[in-house]
């Protein structure tokens, strides 16, 4: 028997030397770099990217809003500036006025007038344009017309059509026996007209938030509701409607926001843009802005602007709890 041959050593591809073993104690510092690295980048780059809009929210919005609340606890002038602290005084003061009630009332009044008629009529208008109609981008776009138009040149045609003497609105009431309004002497026909102006230019833009949801839901279940007998009002009720919760949430907080600070519309209703003599439409953006350039008083008016946004935290707040309870009530059945 011949003896085994010894074994050749091993070479490399390379050099034809032998073959050298795995550098494991060079090369795990790095692999545990790289790894460590890749943990931070799934863990916080997220955070990263989202980061722009925080900080711009925080520079634009979190700030002005923070600075409003410490503006309204110091005698603040437009012209001479800070002043001394002095705590809750604009703010007791701002709710001894007179003023400050009535611009409450007519935010709240004009809101509710335009808000409810303003949802319902879009989402009516959406259900409209969601059939097969002929030129159906033509009515698509048609709808969003009144959104391009500028809410000075809507609140000049509307204060002419609601003129209390020579306006458009009065001549036929009293060619068909009605009595003429005062649009700008009495409160509620006053807030009637500027929620009119608030409606012309918001449903349609509110149609087509509901159309485009409309058009998500699944016909699938169209088809089904037709096979069990249902109509079209039937249809509109228990599959429309219910699929579009989502949507009509955000709307109702949008319009709420909106609504609530409402400015445009109220203050070109006449030449004077005071709010009417007694101040029947002054809403309570209007009010801030009186304090502030008008009476030079920024203390005060930061106080209104401070009681603003408390107000439409606390209605937003309500909005969500309904909305939330009537979702939770369906889901149940």
């Amino acid at each position: 028997m011949s003896a085994p041959a010894a074994e050749a050593p091993v070479t490399t591809a390379r050099s034809g030397g032998p073959a050298q073993g795995p550098r494991t104690g060079r090369r795990k510092p790095k692999s545990s770099f790289r790894r460590r690295v890749s943990t931070w980048d799934r863990r916080y780059s997220p955070y990263l990217y989202i980061s722009p809009f925080f900080i711009l929210f925080a520079v634009v919005g979190l700030f002005p809003l923070v600075y409003t609340a410490w503006v309204a606890t110091h005698d603040w002038d437009l012209i001479m500036g800070q002043g001394e602290f002095i705590g809750a005084e604009n703010f007791l003061h701002v709710l001894g006025e007179r003023a400050f009630w009535v611009s409450l009332r007519n935010t709240l009044s004009i809101f509710v007038l335009s808000s409810a008629p303003q949802v319902v009529a879009a989402i009516l208008i959406a259900y409209l344009l969601d059939y097969n109609l002929r030129a159906k981008t033509f009515w698509r776009m048609g709808v969003l017309v009144p959104y391009v138009v500028t809410p000075v040149a809507v609140a000049l045609i509307f204060s002419n059509l609601f003129g209390d003497r020579f306006g458009l609105v009065n001549s036929v009431l009293e060619t068909i026996g009605i009595d003429a309004i005062g649009w700008h002497s009495d409160t509620l026909p006053s807030h009637l007209a500027i929620a009119t102006m608030v409606n012309f230019r918001w449903i349609g833009y509110n149609a087509l938030i509901f159309l485009a949801a409309m058009q998500a839901v699944p016909r699938d279940l169209y088809e089904a509701a037709e096979i069990d007998g249902a109509g079209k009002v039937r249809q509109f009720i228990s599959v429309t409607i219910p699929n579009l919760r989502p949507t009509i949430i955000f709307v109702i907080i949008t319009s709420t926001i909106g609504g609530l600070q409402i400015f445009d519309e109220p203050r070109m209703f006449d030449q004077y843009g005071r709010g009417g003599t007694d101040g029947q439409w002054q809403t309570m953006t209007m009010y801030l802005y009186e304090l502030g350039w008008t009476r030079s008083d920024f203390g005060q008016a930061s106080a209104v602007a401070v009681l603003l946004f408390l107000l439409i935290v606390a209605i937003g707040l309500v909005n969500f709890i309904i909305t939330r309870r009537i979702s939770s009530s369906e889901v149940k059945r």
